[in-house]
């Protein structure tokens, strides 16, 4: 008989109280509020470097066809290189661009007198007309900081016309480049703000 009081006595377990239970999900909300913005921002930063790596690649087959050529590619066709984008969602209407792109990003091949360059662009999600750009020569303006050619930088497309629009609608200057990618901002023009990574 003893033993079986013992055992009822093993078996016999408190329960939470409301106020315990409310305190473990306040505790539980409060790590995933802190825990899903860095998630994010780590799920943003592989995009970008998968991103990148794809810049490079392109850039340099550009630079190649230009080396053997005499002029700037004026399509992605005309590029020894593999480019497994198939889309052509375009983050800009000017005619002088060859778009290729996928479901996050666009590439942009630019050809013109005054600028030949190659951006990969988001098209979509959060930070929609934020990206990359690697330019053939260095970009002197009139005033302002010049953007440094042959090296990835980061932009951020304005409101006010330029190449890329409409990120600043949504989102403060440095929010993507300087938040996320750690860039150092070096050029702002009503066009574009670059940032130097």
């Amino acid at each position: 008989m003893q033993k079986k009081s013992c055992l009822l006595g093993i078996l016999d377990v408190k329960g939470f109280t409301l106020i315990e239970l409310l305190v473990v999900v306040l505790i539980i909300g409060i790590l995933a509020a802190v825990a899903l913005p860095q998630y994010q921002k780590a799920v943003e930063k592989s995009k970008a470097v998968q991103a990148q790596t794809l810049l490079k690649s392109v850039y340099q087959a550009a630079k190649a066809y230009k080396l053997a050529n005499g002029s700037w590619p004026a399509s992605f066709d005309e590029l020894v290189v593999d480019i497994p984008w198939t889309g052509n969602t375009k983050v800009t209407t000017q005619f002088y661009h060859s778009t290729k792109s996928n479901e996050d990003w666009s590439l942009v091949l630019a050809h013109s007198d005054s600028m030949n360059g190659i951006w990969v662009i988001r098209n979509s999600g959060k930070y929609a007309n934020a990206g990359f750009v690697m330019l053939e020569k260095d970009n002197v303006p009139a005033a302002g900081a010049t953007v440094p050619a042959d090296q990835i930088l980061c932009v951020e497309g304005s409101t006010s016309g330029g190449f890329i629009h409409g990120f600043l609608e949504k989102h403060q200057t440095g929010d993507y480049c300087k938040k996320i990618m750690k860039g150092e901002e070096i050029r702002n023009t009503n066009a574009n703000r670059h940032f130097i990574l």
